[in-house]
């Protein structure tokens, strides 16, 4: 049975800026509490207070957290080392980082037992194997002799899960544990991280930006904004009847609504044609194709104006795709036409007006953005490179360009690291913006966003599309997210195609067996959704729907 949880007063603080206010709050034993909020609302912030941690430049500076009995930030340092990972356990959003590679997972999943001396080697390895059983992983007597890069994403978050459960604690905090995940995927890693909580009566803090996921897992929601409590209530009474106008708009921005885009040119005129497309990495064999083939026979046809959206779980090529296009990955058969014409496999060999035509919007605008240079300089370069723009010029133009996308003008002083997720991404797609393109590959530009701002970028790109006529080739893990852009959806699963779905039937009529797991698998605002999956609709029958 869990220990119940007492935060009172919480203050937390870092060069002189208040991260959380006063912030109080009770979990009984057993129950599950979800912080919800945008990205620095302070929710990590407040989840690791409570096991007496701040991050480096954070202090807390005041309030108590209490345990049960513990008094957790008026024990000494040694004693807080004892509590972390023994009566307090925390599973970090990505696992694929938390793990040594060099290590087998069994050795980091026993870790915890081991170092605070619960039990022996052999007895640790022995509940490890059955908390596999209980997180549903395949071969759990012997997955854990595998190394961290030889299972799955899913699979590395459950491991992260059992490690966490290792040592029986008091609280476990869950900090976004399926946001990096694809929507079948997470299915199952809700599933069972929902089942070995309840089944061991732990309690239980669920960071996460995602409504419709808490709305499956807690008992109660706290909604932070700028470390300021907005509202604290049972999950279905905050769900069905907000009181504060916060949470309103957090639940507005969870229904994803379509979004009026641009029309297609009067003519129909073709803009993007792919035939016959086959691409992977590695070098080629003597018969051309690659060591890892990814793509298999792509036929896609895009007209001036229109947005098609790419869908599919991890691993399904979508990604490749926009990079075949990019002339980022060379294709090892089949042709890319663009206004009529052959372009070149790869960048280097494509004219300075084909570089022009197609831009890429990466998914992570952190590791797209150099960190050194000041928003200003990076619009300047395609600025400079494609349109020859100097001085007074190129600094209107960046101006527009920060116009264009809602963002301040004094943003171009400062650094990328300077800026929230959001604000980068827009800078993201100002870049690809400042060449004038025809074509915007956009590369999974929501899923590392929370769902507010994730919402407002939808909205710019849909506003963009209708002011420039800017078409959109949309790549997405999310069915809901591309509904709400797109015109057309290419449904993509091992490297090929399996299926194109018109907008006027979206919702309707009979669809591909893949599609129609992929759109069950997005986690409706309700409670009871998670209840009514069935097993079967995990990723375990995703090979099966492709083949049905």
């Amino acid at each position: 049975m869990g220990a119940s949880v007492q935060v009172q007063g919480l203050t937390i603080e870092a060069g002189g800026q208040t991260l959380v206010d006063r912030l109080s709050f009770h979990i009984q034993p057993g129950e599950v509490l979800a912080l919800i909020g945008e990205s620095g609302s302070g929710k990590t912030t407040t989840a690791l207070a409570l096991m007496g941690y701040a991050r480096h430049g954070c202090s807390i500076t005041g309030g108590s957290v209490r345990i049960g009995e513990t008094d957790v930030l008026h024990l000494s340092p040694a004693q807080q080392r004892a509590l972390r990972g023994r009566r307090v356990a925390y599973i970090a959003q990505s696992a694929a980082a938390s793990f040594n590679p060099s290590r087998t997972v069994m050795d980091q999943v026993v870790e915890p037992a081991c170092i605070h001396h619960l039990m022996p080697r052999a007895e640790a390895e022995a509940k490890a194997v059955q908390l596999f059983r209980e997180l549903a992983l395949p071969d759990p007597e012997h997955i854990g002799e595998r190394y961290p890069h030889q299972v799955s994403g899913g699979q590395l978050q459950r491991l992260m899960a059992a490690m966490a459960l290792i040592a029986d604690p008091d609280l476990v905090i869950l900090d976004e544990p399926t946001t990096a995940l694809d929507v079948t995927t997470q299915i199952e890693v809700l599933r069972a991280f929902r089942r070995v909580v309840r089944d061991r009566q732990a309690t239980a803090v669920y960071v996460s930006h995602d409504l419709a996921v808490v709305a499956q897992m807690a008992d109660h929601i706290l909604v932070l904004r700028n470390g300021v409590m907005q509202e604290l209530a049972p999950t279905g009474q905050l769900l069905d009847a907000p009181a504060a106008d916060y949470t309103r708009c957090l639940l507005a921005a969870a229904r994803p609504v379509p979004r009026g885009g641009g029309a297609m040119s009067a003519d129909g005129q073709l803009l993007l044609e792919v035939r016959g497309l086959c691409a992977g990495y590695g070098p080629l064999d003597a018969q051309g194709q690659p060591a890892k083939p990814i793509l298999q026979d792509i036929d896609l046809k895009l007209y001036r104006g229109q947005a098609i959206g790419v869908i599919g779980e991890s691993g399904s090529g979508k990604t490749t795709l926009a990079r075949a296009v990019a002339g980022l990955v060379a294709p090892s058969a089949g042709h890319i036409l663009f206004n009529g014409r052959y372009l070149k496999p790869t960048v280097a060999q494509r004219t300075q007006e084909e570089l022009r035509q197609v831009q890429i919007v990466f998914q992570m605008a952190d590791t797209a953005l150099n960190p050194s240079h000041h928003i200003e300089r990076i619009l300047a370069r395609p600025l400079q490179f494609y349109k020859g723009l100097r001085g007074a010029a190129l600094q209107k133009r960046i101006h527009e360009l920060l116009d264009l996308v809602q963002l301040p003008r004094s943003v171009a002083g400062r650094l990328p690291g300077g800026l929230s997720g959001g604000q980068k991404q827009r800078v993201n797609l100002a870049r690809a913006l400042a060449a004038d393109p025809d074509l915007i590959l956009c590369d999974e530009v929501t899923s590392a966003l929370d769902t507010v701002v994730g919402a407002a970028v939808l909205d710019l790109i849909a506003e963009l599309r209708r002011e420039l006529g800017v078409s959109y080739l949309f790549i997405s893990h999310d069915l809901h997210t591309v509904k709400a852009v797109c015109d057309e959806i290419v449904v993509m699963q091992h490297g090929r195609k399996l299926a194109q779905v018109a907008r006027a039937d979206f919702d309707r009529g009979d669809h591909h067996p893949y599609y129609q797991l992929l759109e069950r698998s997005v986690p409706e605002l309700r409670r009871g959704w998670l209840d009514e999956m069935h097993p079967a609709h995990g990723p375990q029958t995703a090979a099966q729907a492709a083949t049905m």
